[in-house]
């Protein structure tokens, strides 16, 4: 018998050592982007960082920017915040026509 553990795409799960493999970076530069603000892992009881998903794909994200696009870990950082930006503008409008729509029902109830 088989027991399958499944984890949320935002619950940390790799250390750090496991997430730099996944990427094929080397530890420092998970440390680096840390030290810059582009990237928050969490951490366990004992302070060792720990990466989920969610962190990963956002380094991949900030490889892409500099890689394919050039930019450097400035123009990453601004880029970054645009997009979390878009997203919670994105979520607020969702949440606004929901509640439009709520409403419209009641109206025409």
């Amino acid at each position: 018998m088989t027991n399958t553990v499944e984890f949320s795409y935002d619950e940390p799960v790799f250390v750090i050592s496991m997430a730099a493999k996944v990427l094929g970076l080397r530890t420092q530069t998970l440390r680096y982007y840390e030290s810059l603000g582009l990237l928050s892992p969490g951490r366990t009881e004992g302070n060792q960082r720990v990466y989920s998903n969610s962190d990963i794909d956002r380094v991949r994200r900030i490889r892409s920017l500099t890689d394919d696009l050039g930019l450097n870990l400035a123009g990453v950082e601004v880029v970054m915040n645009l997009l979390e930006k878009i997203e919670d503008l994105e979520n607020h409008l969702n949440r606004t026509l929901e509640e439009n729509l709520r409403l419209k029902d009641l109206l025409s109830s």
